[in-house]
């Protein structure tokens, strides 16, 4: 399944994490790529409807969101989390770029 990015944004943050973190988070990314919908836990959640979270779990915990158009995975948002909920401001961000998808 080919993997497209959002915007640049999302590669900024991917480069700016230490490099295990970045390396971590690219294995997942692959991981994605070969195996689409059919990626479950622990590395891939339903959060809602059509937005999925990729899962990098380690000394920083990196969360990506994503969701399926077009027969591609799109990477839209990612996120060092810190707490065990999803904060409303990443998912409103994730929200609004999934809305302009459509």
């Amino acid at each position: 399944m080919e993997i497209k990015f959002f915007d640049t944004s999302i590669e900024k943050y991917i480069q700016s994490l230490e490099p295990a973190a970045t390396a971590k988070v690219l294995r997942t990314i692959d991981m994605l790529e070969m195996f689409g919908h059919r990626l479950g836990m622990p590395h891939s959640k339903k959060v809602v409807n059509a937005l999925f979270e990729l899962r990098t779990v380690g000394q920083s915990n990196i969360r990506l969101f994503y969701t399926f158009h077009k027969n591609r995975a799109v990477i839209l948002h990612g996120y060092t989390k810190k707490s065990n909920k999803i904060p409303k401001k990443e998912l409103a961000i994730c929200l609004q770029k999934l809305r302009s998808m459509i």
